[in-house]
């Protein structure tokens, strides 16, 4: 396995339209989607593109995540970090079980089953303790279109 593109960085807030306001006023943000309830997951999402760089078709994306009632991990994250903050990496890979069978290979601890996404693709995540302390999510690249 090697180490696929960065498709986004996911920072968890309290509030993703406070967040919006700061990407797009503090940090000239122009390409701000809608935001959208992610129920499965348990959170709001909202993804904001940044430039791509050097002829690139995309550059990363960050991507807001706000609990919804119920969430406990989200949650969690914000008692212990009220302003929010970095929750995780997200890279991309051909073939999500191909991933999930060598992270498990490597004795990595994969948080579940492969499960829709965002995106719209079956993503996983690794434990933090296993990748350098940064929980790291995996998912599949997304097809044309997506």
């Amino acid at each position: 396995m090697k180490l696929g593109r960065l498709n986004h960085i996911g920072v968890a807030t309290p509030s993703i339209a406070g967040s919006i306001a700061f990407y797009r006023d503090v940090m000239g943000a122009t390409h701000i989607r809608e935001p959208f309830d992610l129920p499965e997951q348990g959170v709001k999402v909202c993804f904001i593109d940044t430039p791509a760089a050097d002829g690139a078709a995309t550059g990363t994306q960050i991507e807001l995540i706000e609990p919804l009632p119920g969430n406990t991990s989200i949650a969690a994250f914000l008692e212990k970090n009220p302003q929010g903050g970095q929750h995780h990496l997200c890279y991309e890979v051909p073939d999500i079980y191909a991933a999930k069978a060598w992270f498990e290979g490597q004795g990595k601890r994969v948080l579940g089953e492969p499960r829709l996404g965002a995106h719209g693709t079956p993503i996983f995540f690794v434990h933090p303790r296993d990748m350098g302390g940064v929980l790291t999510e995996i998912m599949e690249t997304p097809k044309a279109g997506h």
